[in-house]
């Protein structure tokens, strides 16, 4: 039986981005599966149901190792976390461990050097460089000297974006290979109907408002002031912005959206996103930096058009003037310009629909899961 360590630094990325590669190899490719994360940080995601999740794959025969590993790279904490890594994969004997997340994937990468020597296969599927066309110069001094240094003890470098994934055949990693994404399941967003009306008076918001969605954590990275001093520039009392997620910068946020006068929702963390996609009149996703970014994904599968930046992986599937608008994510005027085309010209986002799902259809769930399984029987079978 082959063995597989899968290492990420946060739970949520596993049960989010990995589960139906754990269950592959788990039960298509009958390996034993290790999953190395920080178990304990459940602040991204829902505590009860991740815990069911980690219930379920413990039953199954999924072994799983909890390293401590902190959300910032410089923390002193991720000291310890890789001497606890460190163990794990001296011990485990593995094939090939995958590795997730910037930092988690720098120390996994560390700590396997001798495994690599042994045999095993170092695996680093990257969701976005930190470093990109429009990525300030500090990004560039600090990430990229290391991305292309650790790309020496990489046996495959795997890539979501056709930026990283050029920028990387110029890396030592001796196999990089590009897959589209981590996969939207397009069908079930495209067939979740509501009543629109009715799902908006569900959530407080008035029937005949302008819906503006996003979907995200509320970190820096995903940039949603930008929209809240767009709107604050519009004036417009007939558009509420909703925001879905959790995350440190809430009570900014709502402090920010208050003094601009600005009807923002916020909803937490949401199962009905399908319906909320398909319920939204124009979709939000500004993010400073993002691999590819499922939930502007999500909304452009449901016909609803996007403002978005204009930056790294989202470049993959928005198509400026077709499929809603893409600005510079630190460009307010830009964003309140976009927002305002599109809220008062139904026709025009109705005229959007067609091209938002036929962007959207090469990052179906099936195409993503599909080539990631097939590097994965080119290693362990």
């Amino acid at each position: 039986m082959k063995k597989v360590l899968i290492v990420a630094s946060v739970v949520s990325f596993i049960e989010w981005f990995n589960k139906e590669n754990v269950e592959f190899l788990r039960s298509e490719l009958k390996c034993e599966v290790h999953i190395a994360c920080n178990f304990d940080y459940m602040e991204d995601t829902d505590e009860e149901r991740t815990k069911k999740y980690l219930g379920m794959i413990e039953s199954e025969g999924v072994i799983l190792h909890n390293i401590h590993f902190a959300r910032s790279p410089f923390n002193k904490a991720n000291i310890s976390a890789y001497r606890e890594l460190h163990d794990v994969i001296a011990k485990g004997n593995f094939d090939l461990i995958h590795c997730h997340t910037p930092a988690a994937s720098i120390f996994t990468r560390m700590a396997a050097k001798k495994a690599r020597k042994k045999g095993s296969v170092v695996m680093y599927t990257c969701h976005g460089f930190h470093f990109h066309n429009a990525a300030p110069k500090k990004n560039w001094l600090l990430y990229y000297p290391v991305e292309k240094w650790m790309s020496r003890y990489t046996d495959y470098l795997v890539t979501i974006n056709k930026e990283d994934y050029k920028r990387a055949q110029g890396f030592h990693a001796k196999n990089v290979r590009y897959i589209p994404g981590v996969g939207v399941d397009i069908d079930r967003i495209k067939k979740a109907k509501v009543d629109k009306r009715a799902y908006k008076k569900s959530i407080g918001i008035p029937e005949d408002s302008i819906m503006l969605l996003s979907v995200g954590e509320m970190i820096e990275r995903k940039n949603h002031e930008v929209i809240i001093r767009a709107l604050g520039q519009l004036k417009r009392s007939d558009i509420y912005y909703v925001i879905c997620g959790k995350g440190p910068l809430r009570e900014y946020l709502e402090q920010l959206s208050e003094s601009l006068g600005v009807h923002t929702v916020f909803l937490g963390f949401r199962k009905d996103i399908p319906e909320l996609c398909n319920t939204a009149d124009i979709s939000a996703f500004p993010s400073k930096i993002e691999g590819l970014g499922l939930a502007g994904i999500e909304a452009m599968a449901a016909g609803v058009p996007l403002v978005s930046s204009n930056v790294h992986g989202i470049l993959d599937y928005v198509i400026d003037g077709k499929t809603g608008y893409a600005c510079n994510p630190d460009d307010v005027e830009s964003f309140s310009k976009a927002i305002e085309k599109l809220a008062s010209n139904e026709n025009l986002r109705l005229s959007m629909k067609e091209d938002c799902l036929k962007a959207v259809e090469p990052f179906d769930i099936n195409n993503a899961l599909n080539t990631m399984w097939n590097i994965y029987r080119e290693i362990l079978e």
